[in-house]
């Protein structure tokens, strides 16, 4: 889908190399810049791969060497866009910044992924993705009353907030390089997507569906959404937020004639609800549980690890998981036109260096699959 679009990714860690592999996923070509041969312990060479990079061509430079700065500017000249993940001032300090390359090709778009943005208070600190996602309010709800929040690992902040957002950020601007013919510079904070993501959740406050103090609100105290642990250990997952489903999630739990369930939105008596679905759900196991609910309208799921996702029958039936260099990987997504797609082969560290280099030395011939 992408197959025109030209991609600079000056490789960092996080959301930045995992913007690149979905643009990468998706299509585009992309030239991964990565710092010098991967080393051992024992100061010899050694193969070193990321699935970060599949579907990416890798080169070695040293951008801190004019070499490796007159590299990067070679490859942007016929570049859409460049993605880096450094601190606010690195890039700039390296002499690669967004005026240095915009000046070599004014239709560059010029991705900029961090935690807290280019500016502000807290530009210039060291940060991961729960402190953004703390500070943004996204972590806020993930929990229930009396529990610490918990942090979905990177979810919300390095890929939701990050590099999604830096995605759409990048696309957008080609299209507008496109049209115009002048490049930009995409801020892509982490603090800034994570909040904008939000809204939908906060759309819900009008209608009392979300409050203020954590552990009153739907998602974090109701009985009829929520996670139950089972039998056997395992838990299970509940969205039973509509009437109907609500009320067929009664029919399959027998308590249809019970009255302490027949008013689903008195909040008072949510506690006493969810300690009874508590009391209910631990009596079987997820597997039984699935046998009951699943592919029913109740809105029911077992809570899978991604091994245990990868081998269930609608992600096999979906191949949503493969597994390569001895990894289990999940397939580019969006689909389109209902086919799956298999991303490209992991390079190893450096393995496109000479090549790239021999298209730069002819002036960029070649340089582009």
């Amino acid at each position: 889908m992408l197959g025109d679009i030209k991609i600079v990714e000056i490789c960092g860690i996080g959301p930045g190399p995992f913007c690149a592999m979905h643009l990468a996923d998706l299509g585009a070509q992309v030239i991964a810049v990565e710092r010098g041969e991967a080393v051992s312990v024992t100061g010899e060479k050694k193969v070193s791969k990321s699935v970060m990079n599949r579907g990416k061509r890798s080169v070695v430079a040293d951008l801190k060497t004019p070499e490796g700065r007159e590299t990067v500017l070679k490859l942007v000249e016929s570049a859409d866009a460049v993605i880096e993940g450094m601190r606010p001032g690195v890039m700039e300090r390296l002499g690669l910044g967004p005026e240095v390359l915009l000046a070599r090709n004014p239709k560059l778009v010029y991705g900029r992924m961090t935690g807290w943005g280019q500016n502000g208070p807290m530009a210039q600190a060291a940060g991961h993705d729960n402190n953004y996602i703390s500070l943004s309010g996204a972590m806020y709800y993930c929990g229930t009353e009396g529990e610490a929040p918990s942090s979905p690992i990177t979810l919300i902040g390095d890929i939701g907030g990050g590099a999604l957002y830096l995605a759409i950020g990048l696309l957008a601007g080609i299209l507008n390089a496109r049209t115009t013919g002048k490049g930009t510079v995409v801020d892509s904070a982490i603090v800034d997507g994570s909040a904008h993501m939000m809204q939908l959740l906060m759309s819900m406050a009008p209608r009392g569906g979300i409050q203020e103090q954590r552990g009153k609100s739907m998602h974090d105290s109701s009985h009829f959404y929520g996670t139950y642990r089972c039998a056997d250990g395992h838990y299970i997952s509940l969205g039973a937020m509509e009437p109907q489903f609500y009320a067929l999630l009664l029919e399959k739990l027998e308590l249809v004639d019970d009255p302490r369930f027949i008013r689903q939105w008195d909040m008072s008596r949510w506690g006493e609800m969810r300690s009874a679905f508590e009391t209910i759900f631990s009596s079987r196991t997820r597997e039984q549980w699935g046998e009951l609910l699943e592919g029913t309208d109740v809105c029911f799921a077992p809570v899978l690890s991604p091994q245990e996702s990868s081998g269930h029958p609608h992600m096999v039936h979906r191949d949503v998981y493969f597994e390569r260099d001895g990894m289990l990987q999940a397939r580019p997504a969006p689909r389109f036109d209902g086919q799956r797609v298999t991303p490209g082969a992991t390079p190893i560290r450096g393995e496109h260096t000479e090549q790239v280099m021999e298209s730069l030395d002819a002036n960029g011939e070649g340089l582009w699959a």
